[in-house]
């Protein structure tokens, strides 16, 4: 799969802009603030249908306009996918594939894979077991349709339980039967995600491992620890346990929306423990597993994004990464950098086509 060209219009930064990309790997370079990570979000936007650093759609309309569009032409299965993403202020956002508008954005998930490497990936160490949880969804459903509404489904069906613990404490009321219908659903909804979960991270752990012993050369050992209250109990015994604290908490205090992933270094948390060479290697092993799960499930090679990576870390490891891609296993490569000299020595190590865009 390759992103052909790009064109954004009153994106971000951007009033008007548009690229031709080269098939192999494409390096965007100036100075800080001039938009290169922006352009990345875009290619990001067309995959999951939103920005991966602002979630707030309207923020990512340029200043005093009153729309954005952003237009990718994909080569894919010897296809031509053309998938447009529009957005005016006070609407609803449109997701077209060749010109056809999409009933659910969810239909669009996983139909054009990509895996971003970002400095805002330290979110997922230092930040709390939602950041976690998203990225296990956000590979998951990449791949699984179905796990996709399960989620929403188990949502919205935990928001109204919530809206109805709020209700009982303010009326001074309370209906047993009524509650049993939104736990009787968070149950068969929530079982089914984690199955999944638990499934997934059997798969996905081995990779990660082998992909952080490369990268570090095997010099600790790394690991992921699945953390669910399901392990132990159904989720039937674990809200009817937890109802008087429910009712007093005025929410669902139990559930898969309460499981994390434990990220560990020499069996201790990666967060206290790791250096930052630790912690920077342990991100990008993660999003190199990714891309290697996704891969094996989808069939085709991701496209494989990395924000300003020459900042977080040493050449020697960008050397490491840029080599890991130098084969056939890779697919669409795009970096961005500050130094045009910089990112074009690393990229004269591998023996692919390229392209440098000025910024």
């Amino acid at each position: 799969m390759i992103l052909k060209s790009l064109s954004l219009l009153n994106y971000k930064n951007f009033d008007s802009k548009s690229f031709v990309f080269n098939d192999k790997i494409n390096c965007i370079v100036g100075n800080n603030g001039i938009g290169k990570t922006n352009i990345l979000d875009a290619i990001y936007h067309l995959s999951f249908g939103k920005s991966y650093f602002n979630p707030i759609a309207s923020q990512n309309i340029k200043h005093d306009e009153a729309f954005f569009v952003i237009n990718g032409d994909y080569e894919k299965e010897e296809k031509t996918e053309k998938i447009v993403i529009s957005l005016k202020r006070g609407q609803k956002k449109v997701i077209k594939r060749n010109g056809k508008i999409y009933d659910k954005f969810s239909e669009h998930i996983g139909f054009l894979p990509l895996v971003i490497i970002s400095p805002a990936d330290r979110d997922l160490i230092i930040e709390g077991s939602d950041t976690r949880r998203k990225f296990i969804d956000s590979v998951i459903s990449q791949s699984d349709k179905n796990y996709l509404n399960q989620l929403i489904s188990y949502n919205k069906t935990l928001a109204q339980r919530n809206a109805l613990l709020k209700y009982f404490a303010l009326n001074h009321t309370f209906n047993q039967d009524t509650l049993d219908v939104y736990n009787e659903q968070l149950n068969d909804y929530g079982t089914v995600i984690f199955e999944k979960r638990d499934s997934f991270l059997k798969d996905f752990i081995p990779i990660f491992k082998s992909r952080y012993e490369a990268i570090s050369n095997g010099k600790e050992v790394v690991d992921l620890v699945y953390s669910s209250q399901l392990a132990e109990q159904n989720l039937s015994g674990l809200l009817k346990n937890a109802l008087s604290k429910d009712r007093a908490l005025q929410y669902t205090s139990v559930g898969i929306h309460k499981d994390d992933l434990n990220f560990n270094i020499e069996e201790h948390p990666i967060k206290k423990f790791g250096s930052q060479g630790q912690q920077k290697s342990f991100l990008i092993a993660l999003k190199l597993a990714q891309f290697d799960f996704l891969k094996a499930q989808s069939g085709v090679n991701p496209i494989l994004l990395l924000d300003d990576i020459f900042d977080k870390l040493d050449e020697q490891r960008v050397s490491q990464i840029i080599k890991l891609v130098d084969d056939e296993n890779f697919g669409q490569l795009f970096i961005s950098d500050t130094h045009a000299d910089r990112t074009e020595k690393a990229v004269k190590q591998v023996h692919q086509s390229y392209e440098i865009f000025k910024l």
